[in-house]
């Protein structure tokens, strides 16, 4: 059955009681895996299809023990995914990126009410925009919301073959069950050797990380982009790393051994950053400029006219923003006002661009905000990162409400019951990933931009916070030729990217992983080349079994390794 012409039915149960339980409770197990994953490589997992196979294969096995218990429906699997999804794209918020790289700056550490509070209403921001934008964008053909429809064909397909639903969640559980016990030995039993070839390639952070999390990243990234972080370690790591510590532009500390990524990354984040931001700045134009003239011929319009009903909704999130930026951050009324139509424009733009191309431009948005900030309010580092953070945050949470209304709308759910799972999600996520942050980093200042936490999402955040503040006259003259290059090939790569045909540039290096690279210890950039090495390996050999299977069994292993490490976390707080 197509998923563009499933009959709408009666919708009997919906908001149920147990839709949101079973929501909540996968939230708060699935919410820690991307804020473990945001911190370690940058990435996060789209949650809705895990949901979805836990939540009906429960009830399904419920069902069958029990004559009496009542089906579990197409309605209750949405608001199940909805709350579970909505919770786990908490970090959208914040919490990877904008607000440590604050204290990376300022040293100040929000403590966990206040950072609770502010997540929660960046995030309560871009539901009520998404609210309004919902009509204009769900009615423009234009925009098929490929992640939404993914999750859709998904939510169909295992209604129309339970058993295969089944099968998928038991490779599920088995993946997620060896990524965590391989995490807990490694953390708690016997440490795997980081093993490599020579002493001078372990200095260059050439080393085997046996972290499955890694492996399954791989899994999903693609052959393409698995390459790409494979070409970006060889040449960020291999060739530039020796070459700037024979040339005495990073200088290691005396006696040091093993590792030493703390010492290149403040160097080589500088090009990697650069390449990034150009990137997806250059890509988003061109895409925008193609939008704005089918939108332009097809006289749609971005925007529609507020309804009464949700508006209390709209205005209480605009309190909520204005007055945290105030109390928390010291950042004057006016100020603080003006982030609210810039969020709703770049949240506006962000939706347009998932909806035609599925990709979030989360990053690209929050970089954008803040070189907005950087002009209007020039050297002032807390309006430069948390006002940009509220655009940030809220073009997440608005994209992720985004998909769930396309689902909703094929399936005739109720638009308002969907907001309301949201806000339940994003008000569980907004605690449990706190406190999650909180547990794994403990204290930002000496364990962010490590080998253990590379978090590439803060050193970007960071980096350009500290140019827009200081200039780039504060930088070295290698690093301002440095950013130089890697703008000028980020902006080769996105135009490129975004103007050749799929089947060519396909075949061009992905401008992020190229980056990203460059931010992340070789070993990372290693393990998730062998992930997407052997996932396409196996698809050339076996291409039904890993359509069924691979992002199922990816998804697993990032979930197992990621919630042992929060556990292992919180452990060591308790000891």
């Amino acid at each position: 059955m197509s998923a563009t012409t499933f009959p709408h039915g009666p919708v009997t149960r919906e908001l149920s009681l147990r839709a949101v339980i079973t929501g909540s409770v996968l939230g708060i197990l699935l919410t820690p895996s991307n804020v473990y994953a945001g911190l370690k490589i940058g990435w996060s997992f789209n949650m809705s299809i895990i949901a979805l196979l836990i939540g009906y294969a429960i009830f399904q096995g419920v069902a069958k023990r029990s004559a009496d218990h009542l089906p579990w429906t197409l309605h209750e699997s949405n608001i199940n995914q909805t709350v579970a999804s909505a919770a786990a794209s908490i970090i959208s918020g914040g919490l990877v990126a904008p607000i440590p790289a604050y204290t990376l700056l300022t040293g100040n550490q929000l403590d966990a009410v206040p950072m609770i509070a502010w997540v929660f209403s960046v995030s309560f921001l871009g539901i009520w925009i998404a609210w309004y934008l919902r009509p204009s964008l769900l009615n423009d053909k234009a925009l098929k919301f490929p992640e939404g429809m993914a999750t859709l064909e998904t939510l169909l397909h295992i209604y129309n073959h339970g058993r295969e639903a089944a099968t998928r969640l038991k490779v599920l559980l088995s993946a997620a069950l060896l990524s965590g016990l391989v995490k807990w030995v490694d953390t708690f039993m016997w440490a795997f050797p980081r093993w490599s070839p020579s002493a001078q390639l372990e200095r260059l952070t050439f080393t085997a990380d046996p972290s499955l999390l890694l492996v399954g990243f791989g899994g999903i990234i693609g052959i393409r982009v698995g390459l790409t972080l494979l070409l970006g370690a060889l040449l960020a790591w291999g060739g530039l790393g020796p070459w700037l510590l024979a040339q005495h532009l990073v200088t290691l500390p005396a006696g040091s051994s093993g590792p030493q990524f703390a010492a290149l990354v403040e160097w080589l984040l500088w090009p990697g950053v650069s390449l990034m931001v150009c990137s997806t700045l250059a890509s988003l134009a061109i895409r925008l400029w193609a939008l704005y003239r089918s939108t332009d011929a097809s006289g749609g319009s971005t925007w529609t006219v507020p309804k009464p009903g949700p508006a209390a909704g709209f205005v209480l999130s605009i309190v909520l923003v204005v007055s945290l930026q105030a109390a928390l951050f010291g950042i004057n009324l006016g100020m603080a006002l003006l982030t609210i139509p810039l969020a709703i424009c770049l949240a506006a733009v962000a939706a347009r661009v998932v909806g035609a191309t599925g990709i979030p431009p989360i990053g690209a948005i929050g970089q954008l905000s803040q070189l907005s900030f950087g002009i209007v309010a020039p050297g002032q580092v807390p309006i430069n990162l948390m006002s940009a953070n509220t655009a940030g945050g809220s073009a997440g949470q608005c994209t992720d409400l985004m998909n769930d209304f396309k689902v909703g709308k094929a399936i005739g759910a109720t638009p308002h019951k969907q907001v309301i799972a949201q806000i339940l999600g994003i008000f569980i996520g907004s605690i449990v990933g706190v406190f999650a942050y909180l547990a794994l980093i403990p204290d930002p200042q000496t364990m962010l931009l490590t080998e253990e936490w590379p978090a590439p999402a803060v050193a970007t955040w960071k980096a350009v916070a500290q140019t827009l503040t200081h200039g780039l006259d504060s930088l070295s003259t290698s690093i301002r030729w440095a950013i130089a290059i890697g703008g000028l090939v980020g902006v080769l790569l996105g135009v490129a990217d975004s103007l050749l045909p799929a089947h060519r540039a396909r075949y061009l290096p992905s401008a992020a992983a190229l980056g990203l690279a460059f931010v992340l210890p070789a070993s990372v950039s290693l393990m998730m080349a062998l992930g997407a090495i052997l996932t396409w390996l196996v698809s050339c050999r076996w291409p039904s079994l890993t359509e069924r299977f691979a992002i199922t069994a990816a998804a697993g292993l990032i979930a197992g390794e990621s919630i042992t490490g929060v556990g292992a976390s919180l452990w060591s707080m308790v000891h």
